[in-house]
């Protein structure tokens, strides 16, 4: 398992950053590669994106979702992947957004690529193409609601109280070498 680990910071509140990154459909307008998102539903995409040169295609679920700190996924079929993207205020309207991708390399391509450092430089070409998307047009939707260990709580429902093992700051909620709270298990 490769893993890839980026942090960048944005001229935007932490609500707009995180309000952003939900817009899972908007990938392919800043993310290399990828051609299409489709949101199955509130836990579920559908990815669809050119890696090592041929077309991939697969689902993920995403299994923890906190507004303004973090969204957990992994993969359920296909190009096998866990990561979790964090979001920290910083001082003023800056937020320090912090990304983690685990990954399986397939194949003699994707392993070279790896080696070279070709998906470090993508996801942190990913990072400043949202840095300038994100600055210049702001958020262009938002969903406000919480998926812990998968199950969706709708933003208002009175189910939707936080666990506190959604908590970033909760002693021992997390596994070891874990960063903010990552929910990352092996594939």
């Amino acid at each position: 398992m490769a893993t890839v680990e980026k942090t960048i910071e944005v001229e935007v509140p932490v609500r707009v950053a995180y309000d952003q990154w939900t817009q899972f459909e908007e990938f392919p307008r800043f993310m290399e590669g990828v051609k299409e998102v489709r949101q199955l539903d509130d836990a579920r995409l559908e990815w669809r994106a050119e890696i090592g040169g041929r077309e991939e295609q697969w689902e993920a679920e995403i299994t923890s979702q906190v507004p303004d700190e973090k969204i957990a996924w992994r993969s359920i079929d296909g190009a096998g992947n866990v990561g979790i993207v964090t979001f920290h205020p910083i001082a003023g309207d800056r937020t320090q957004v912090h990304l983690r991708i685990e990954y399986e390399p397939h194949g003699v391509v994707e392993t070279a690529g790896d080696l070279l450092g070709v998906v470090s430089r993508r996801v942190e070409g990913d990072l400043e193409r949202f840095k300038d998307f994100v600055e210049s047009h702001g958020e262009t939707g938002a969903w406000r609601g919480h998926i812990h260990a998968g199950e969706v709580q709708q933003p208002g429902d009175a189910t939707s109280a936080m666990n506190p093992a959604d908590r970033l700051d909760t002693p021992g909620a997390y596994p070891p070498g874990s960063r903010g709270g990552a929910e990352m298990r092996p594939m």
